[in-house]
Order: structure tokens, then sequence, then C-alpha cells
């Protein structure tokens, strides 16, 4: 059977790479072939070395404050956390589909990382018993349904570094376990196997640590030990996914003691942060003060990467609505250029965590 009738299977698959991925699931149920094409290994190689994959930013976010109405609730309630998805392309949100059983909302603190053609998302704790979770949840962005990964082992683990490398491998290091002790052990997931690996020990104890990959290393940048509550360290330590090594520790590499929230890799390698009111930009061994951030982003401030752009995402006050920024280095007689991004109002809460995906 032909992908499409009269015309060569070649000429077909030519055709269907170029479905945007949110119609992979309408496209899948037109035909049976269709369907195997587009789960297929081979439909998703193709479509990334043609250019025809999509880079999208994967948002863990606060429901929005509501503004209809000045009356202050009688009781705090912490806002429930939902997933969303943007598509810096064509500057489109959408809300993704809740986790069965989490309808209220995601796990509180939970990770969440891009694998290939799923959407990871790692541990929190339950929003009503506060309890620990050491679960795993897929989102399968072909056919947009959730299925359970296997939990991770070796008991409580929270506030711990993640990222993936983007095609099978997702690691996790740090954070801190049930009695508050900050960890030096780290996993690997292999989401294809749906299996936990684990890796050798870090250097130091890092919790509240972040987690990037880049240049077929998993970075975990600062954290901070038992000892030294919420004194972040200046360190970083770098595991060699190809030696499976953890590399020497990098002293004083971020200069200052600073949560590391808003540290991100650019495409070719280069770290940044943001610092106060202002971007800097590792070169070498110093850190270099690159533009002043948007006064309305100031404030609990996000940062995503997506080839020669920076996402900034941030409030000009704290518990804010968002607004949303695309920096540009160099584009106006090497002037860095800002650009305002709409959100639709559903997507203006706090975001708490945040990672790319390629589909």
């Amino acid at each position: 059977m032909e992908i499409i009738p009269g015309l060569p299977d070649e000429i077909g698959r030519e055709c269907l790479i170029r479905t945007s991925y949110d119609q992979f699931s309408t496209v899948s149920s037109i035909s049976r072939k269709w369907k195997q094409e587009i789960q297929s290994k081979e439909f998703h190689h193709q479509r990334k070395t043609q250019g025809f994959n999509q880079s999208l930013i994967v948002l863990i976010q606060s429901d929005p404050i509501s503004t209809s109405t000045t009356k202050p609730p009688k009781t705090h309630t912490t806002p429930a956390h939902r997933l969303s998805l943007y598509e810096p392309g064509k500057n489109e949100w959408h809300k993704l589909p809740p986790i069965p059983g989490y309808e209220d909302g995601l796990p509180l603190f939970c990770k969440c990382t891009g694998v290939g053609r799923n959407l990871v998302v790692i541990g929190g704790l339950d929003t009503k018993t506060y309890q620990v979770l050491n679960s795993v949840f897929i989102y399968d962005l072909v056919t947009c349904t959730w299925r359970r990964g296997a939990d991770f082992p070796g008991g409580e683990r929270s506030f711990f570094a993640c990222a993936s490398d983007q095609n099978r491998m997702v690691f996790i290091a740090g954070g801190h376990d049930d009695g508050k002790n900050a960890l030096r052990s780290a996993l690997a997931y292999d989401v294809l196997d749906d299996m936990w690996i684990p890796l050798p020990d870090m250097a130091k104890q890092r919790d509240e640590c972040k987690g990037l990959f880049h240049g077929g290393k998993f970075h975990v940048i600062s954290g901070y030990q038992t000892d030294m509550q919420g004194k972040f360290d200046k360190s970083t330590e770098t595991f060699d996914a190809d030696t499976w090594k953890w590399d020497p520790v990098e002293e004083q590499k971020l200069e200052t003691e600073m949560c590391p929230r808003t540290y991100a890799f650019d495409h070719q390698g280069k770290l940044y942060k943001c610092v106060s009111s202002h971007l800097e930009r590792l070169d070498g061994s110093a850190w270099r003060r690159l533009t002043e951030l948007p006064n309305d982003v100031c404030n609990g401030t996000f940062v995503a990467m997506r080839r020669e752009k920076m996402l900034v995402i941030g409030s000009g006050v704290q518990n804010g609505p968002q607004s949303c920024y695309a920096l540009e280095f160099g584009r106006s007689k090497n002037q860095d250029v800002w650009t305002k991004l709409e959100i639709p109002e559903e997507c203006t809460g706090f975001v708490h965590y945040g990672c790319n995906l390629d589909i």
C-alpha cells in the first residue's frame, strides 16, 4: 500500500515530513499507513536531517492570577501548575492536557525535559499531602497521550538537577533526601528501555542545582551542601556521557553565589546568566555584562535558548503577570535587539521550570 496513492513512497514521505507536530495525531488517524510512517524512527530522523523539525519550549507554569476581582481570597491556596507549549517560530502557545490522575495540577516542583518526540515529567511533591514523589510520566507528542514510566530509585529526592541528551537519556543529580541532606548521587533514565541506571557520585553535595546538557555532557551547576543551606556554590561538575565519568570540578566558574535558575547554554556552548537587571555571558574565564533586561522581566526571570535567540520570561513585580521577550544578539548595527512577544492570558502564570524539545 502506497503512502499516498498514485505517488512513489519517497514523494509521499517528503509530503508527510512537512506536517506540523500539532497535526500528527490528526494525520495518524487518517490511515494505518500514515500512522506507521509518523510513528517510525525513520520518519523523525528524515524530518530532522532535512530541517523540518520544530523547536519548542515547554514551560511548567502556575495558573495565572485572576484579575477579574479585587477581593482577596479568604484562604491561601497554591496555584496549580500546568504545562504550556510555546513554538517560537510561530509565536504560538498551547496548553498540554493534564496527566491522568493529576487534573488539579502537576506535582509541585517537578522537573521536565524533552527526549525525541517525548516530554518527560519527573518527581515533585503531591499537591495535597506534600509527599515526595519518585514518579515519571511521559507525554508522546505524536499520539498526544500520557504513559507512566519507571519510578526513579534510591529513596526520596527533591530539587535535583535534570537535563536530557534530547535523543534517549535523561540525567538527574543532586537535590536533597527526606532528611534535607544534600545529595551527591546521580542517575540516568533510558526512555526507550524504560530503565534507570546509577551513575558515579559527584564530587560535591549539590542541593537546588541546575542541570543543562551540551556538547555530549551533563552539566550540574552550583547548588549548596547540607551545612551551607542556601549559600550557593560557585563551582560546576560535568558528566561525560561518552566516558561515563565526571570531569574534574570547575571551582569559582560562576563568580557569584546565586541561585542557578537563569543559567543557559546557547547553540555554540556559550554560558549565560541573568544577574539582577542585566544579562551576562562567560567569555573564556571571565563573565562579561552584555545588556540590560527589560524592566518587566527582572523579577522571577526564566531563560531559554532557541538557536540564535534567547527567550526571557519574567515579571516587573513579585507574583505579577509574566511578560515575554525574544533577544537577538547583534541584529541591528551590532546592537542586541529585544522584541516583546504576546502571551495569551492563560499562559501568563509564573514559570517554575522549562525545557527545550525538538520534534
